[in-house]
């Protein structure tokens, strides 16, 4: 009786190895930012004090307090764990470098940019590089905040 060859791809049969498998066994990050203990951070003022050192908690802070004056309706949420503002969809997030914080506007491609500071080439998302607590308290970064907000309202 003559041997039986497994099923395997046409390439396989030619070498008579197993063909490489496609699944891998890497876990992947978990979607929220996790305590120690693991258990999953809801709260920025944990995430902050977690996740960040100086000047990166006090670049935070000072978006926390730009976001609250100018774009009040918006919500303070952890979305795909990192801080981030919602109004009727996602206004901005912000993401964390060892040099400096990203924020990103969700809409930030159908913005106006007199002053030239967003920086992004997608479809849909540009953000600034934030490094100082100066560079939240610029001006021009209010109007960027505007600009969301009043996209968000449409």
């Amino acid at each position: 009786m003559p041997t039986r060859r497994p099923a395997w791809s046409s390439r396989s049969r030619r070498t008579g190895s197993p063909p490489a498998t496609t699944r891998h066994s890497v876990r992947s990050a978990p979607s929220s930012p996790r305590t120690s203990e693991g258990e999953i951070i809801k709260d920025i003022d944990e995430y902050v004090t977690r996740h960040l050192t100086e000047p990166q908690s006090s670049i935070v802070g000072a978006v926390r307090a730009l976001m609250a004056a100018h774009a009040p309706g918006a919500h303070e949420v952890i979305s795909r764990g990192s801080p981030a503002w919602e109004g009727k969809k996602m206004i901005a997030i912000i993401s964390r470098s060892k040099t400096h914080i990203t924020l990103a506007f969700a809409r930030g491609a159908e913005f106006k940019d007199p002053h030239g500071l967003l920086d992004g080439v997608g479809k849909t998302t540009r953000h600034v590089k934030l490094k100082t607590v100066s560079d939240v308290e610029d001006a021009r970064l209010v109007d960027y905040v505007r600009q969301a907000v009043a996209l968000d309202a449409q």
